[in-house]
């Protein structure tokens, strides 16, 4: 009997990342899982962003939009993608090869599961010297990968907990999961590493500011209050 393929879009959110947006992308080209799209949604880059992702032509579905921040290009992605499932992959990440499929897998064999996870390993970039490396604390164990890079979620799962909250400037998925789990959606977590993490000197978390921590603990508690049935102040 032959096995249902459906159709996975994998959203790549990109703002001036000329430096990794090649290697991100061939990553997703270079899947197992064969019925898929790549959709890159350039958030008002200045560098040579367009040109990389506009040479692999009909290859990668290309949309330019005004600089809106993480949580506007991944919706944007969303809305302008056709997949059942949807993955998202940082324009500085990889996947490995056999992500889609392995997740994908978990959907076949548990129809009533929402979203699959899997394991992340962290990576210096090669472009980083070793006193750049000293600047991160870095582990090199493998970490079970619960944000968006690492995710395979059903598109209507996805739709349920709702879109990313363009309002906020850091933890993003970490708002958009909370949502999903509070609305009772199904996860598996897979053992197997799905995605590589890149450290280098641009990285969004090594450059939080202050009122970006403070966003990210005001978020948290916005969360616990849902949870507890109360109105946040």
């Amino acid at each position: 009997m032959k096995v249902s393929t459906p159709l996975i879009s994998t959203i790549i959110p990109v703002y001036n990342g000329e430096s990794y947006l090649r290697e991100a992308i061939d990553s997703t080209l270079n899947q197992t899982y064969s019925n898929h799209e790549v959709v890159v949604i350039n958030d008002g880059s200045t560098d040579n962003t367009a040109q990389i992702a506009q040479s692999y032509s009909s290859a990668v579905k290309y949309h330019f939009q005004p600089n809106s921040g993480l949580s506007g290009a991944r919706n944007t992605g969303v809305q302008r993608s056709r997949g059942d499932y949807l993955a998202f992959l940082d324009a500085d990440d990889l996947f490995m090869p056999e992500k889609l499929e392995l997740q994908f897998e978990c959907f076949n064999a548990d129809p009533v599961l929402d979203m699959v996870f899997g394991h992340v390993e962290q990576f210096y970039s090669p472009d980083l010297s070793d006193g750049e490396r000293a600047q991160f604390a870095v582990s090199e164990m493998v970490m079970p990968g619960l944000f968006a890079g690492a995710m395979l979620v059903n598109r209507l799962a996805f739709l349920q907990a709702g879109y990313y909250d363009p309002n906020l400037r850091v933890g993003q998925f970490l708002d958009w999961y909370m949502k999903a789990k509070e609305r009772g959606l199904k996860q598996f977590i897979l053992t197997e590493v799905v995605v590589k993490r890149r450290i280098h000197l641009t990285n969004m978390s090594s450059q939080a500011s202050r009122n970006d921590k403070i966003d990210f603990a005001r978020l948290i508690k916005a969360g616990l209050d849902r949870r507890r049935g109360n109105k946040s102040e």
